[in-house]
């Protein structure tokens, strides 16, 4: 094997050697740690170390392993707990959809534990924000985003997933902090996180309503918009994801400590299977929180952004904005697939999860020619012994062509049914001619699965969800109030199909009360 030194280690007497280019990622085994990562364009990829605190570059190696797309290398007598990040070397060209640039140490996208947080200054872009066409120079090492090695052992004992059928789920979604904030049966430390949603106090009150499996919404590791970060605000929702395989630690009762976090999200897990609850994780493959050509790089941009993105073939220093959000994760790439299936096993081997809501579904399985139930997304989820077990449920929508999928996925697959919230509603409020659709739904809505020889039980039937009003809103508003979020009361849709019973906001009276 080939054995490289670079001046910068020569300090900290490090050596590097070829390693292996798989799996994914770092490492460690009983010789030390092995870094891989993929890269098609990149001519050069170096491993920068840093002190435990991750502020202080101690070391720099390149990679010296190359196979195929995998740069890879490997550190002898490296230990768990090593932070590090990435420099890519390669072609400044961002109308060929190149945007390398090594003064920008980069995230691993495998990263299973991340390091500082994101202060959007402008030496995180990877072009010069005053002069989009030139490259930025500025080192922003001290301050960017670093992956932590990892090596986790959890006592799951006789943890087993409920394995409740689908037609006999029932799905509770919730926001993590939001479930247990301001429920004083929890201990206070706890409320507002992982270990206050697996408090005895949680599930007592999910098992009082009947609930088999709650829905999380994300809890992987995201990065708040520069818009709201200026407005003194959060994404408190959390579909902004930066990391695929890190819990947000902001979930946590100890956030700065990542080996802990994770253990209170592994111990959520078992206590709500102790209780014959499933956890479905709302998840955020279709796109990432570096936004659009004006966004920050963070690490897929950086690492390979005509790999790990959809460009306009004929406007390639853009982006497909399938989503709304500024990019389109490129899952036509295998590398790129293969991440979203090493993320998806990783969660429900090493933290049980027992399914997944794809967030903006539509976007996963589109190619060349448009959205496919056949798309290579469906196939290779549908052979993974791992993944062909859990619950797979889509949001069967997003912003592009063809975007509107209801009743389209795969056999096996669950879908959100908007017609089922809307018509449900529409006939609660007696609107004229609703009593067909009502019964319709009611009945599986065979007007959107059966022709497809999709089952009644794949349609996910809800009246409320994350989007629009809360189920108490629905009976407590005709119109929309959202003006504590700075968005003036644009956000969301005006159409909610809701009965305030005579009076807006919460109410006093007995009548109105007794009528909600």
């Amino acid at each position: 094997m080939s054995r490289q030194r670079s001046n910068v280690a020569e300090a900290v007497h490090l050596d590097i050697t070829e390693g292996k280019p798989w799996p994914m990622g770092a490492h460690a085994d009983a010789e030390g740690v092995n870094f891989a990562v993929f890269s098609a364009n990149a001519q050069a990829i170096e491993l920068c170390l840093f002190e435990p605190a991750g502020t202080r570059e101690v070391a720099r190696l390149p990679l010296p392993g190359h196979t195929g797309d995998v740069w890879h290398g490997h550190i002898a007598c490296a230990k768990p707990g090593l932070v590090y990040g990435l420099r890519v070397h390669g072609p400044w060209r961002p109308d060929k959809g190149h945007r390398f640039n090594p003064t920008k140490l980069l995230l691993d996208p495998c990263a299973r534990e991340i390091v500082g947080g994101f202060d959007w200054g402008d030496e995180h872009f990877a072009a010069d924000r005053a002069h989009p066409k030139q490259m930025d120079a500025r080192d922003n090492a001290a301050t960017a985003l670093k992956a932590r090695v990892t090596l986790d052992f959890y006592d799951w004992g006789d943890d087993r997933p409920p394995a409740t059928p689908l037609a006999e789920t029932v799905l509770y979604e919730l926001h993590v902090k939001g479930f247990s904030k301001r429920n004083l049966a929890v201990p206070e430390p706890l409320r507002g996180t992982y270990a206050g949603l697996g408090d005895p106090a949680s599930i007592a009150h999910l098992q009082r309503l009947g609930i088999t499996a709650v829905s999380l919404l994300p809890v992987h590791q995201r990065v708040d918009e520069e818009r709201l970060v200026k407005m003194g605000l959060t994404n408190y929702w959390g579909y902004n994801t930066i990391g695929f395989f890190a819990p947000e630690p902001r979930l946590s009762c100890t956030p700065d400590d990542g080996a802990a976090t994770r253990n209170e999200f592994r111990g959520m897990v078992k206590a709500l299977h102790a209780a014959g609850i499933e956890v479905i994780l709302d998840v955020v493959f279709n796109h990432t929180a570096e936004s659009d050509a004006a966004g920050p790089v963070i690490s897929f941009r950086g690492l390979d952004n005509a790999s790990y993105y959809r460009l306009p073939p004929e406007a390639r220093s853009d982006y497909v904005n399938d989503t709304g959000c500024g990019n389109t994760v490129d899952l036509r790439h295998p590398r790129v697939l293969q991440l979203v299936m090493d993320s998806m096993r990783y969660w429900v081997e090493h933290m049980h999860v027992d399914g997944y809501r794809f967030d903006l579904a539509t976007v996963l399985g589109r190619g060349e020619a448009g959205f496919s139930s056949q798309h290579a997304f469906f196939q290779v989820v549908a052979q993974d012994p791992i993944l062909a077990r859990i619950k797979l449920i889509a949001e069967p929508w997003d912003l592009g062509p063809g975007g509107y999928q209801v009743g389209g996925f795969p056999n096996g697959w669950a879908e959100w049914n908007d017609k089922f919230r809307d018509d449900m509603r529409a006939f609660w409020l007696r609107h004229p001619g609703t009593r067909g659709a009502f019964a319709q739904r009611l009945c599986g809505s065979s007007d959107l699965f059966q022709a497809r020889g999709r089952a009644p039980a794949e349609s996910v039937n809800y009246v409320v969800s994350h989007d629009g009003f809360t189920l108490r809103d629905l009976l407590s508003y005709n119109e929309r109030h959202n003006l504590a979020n700075g968005e003036d009361n644009r956000d969301g849709t005006g159409n909610n199909l809701s009965f305030n019973a005579g009076v807006e906001g919460p109410s006093d009276d007995a009548a109105v009360n007794a009528l909600r």
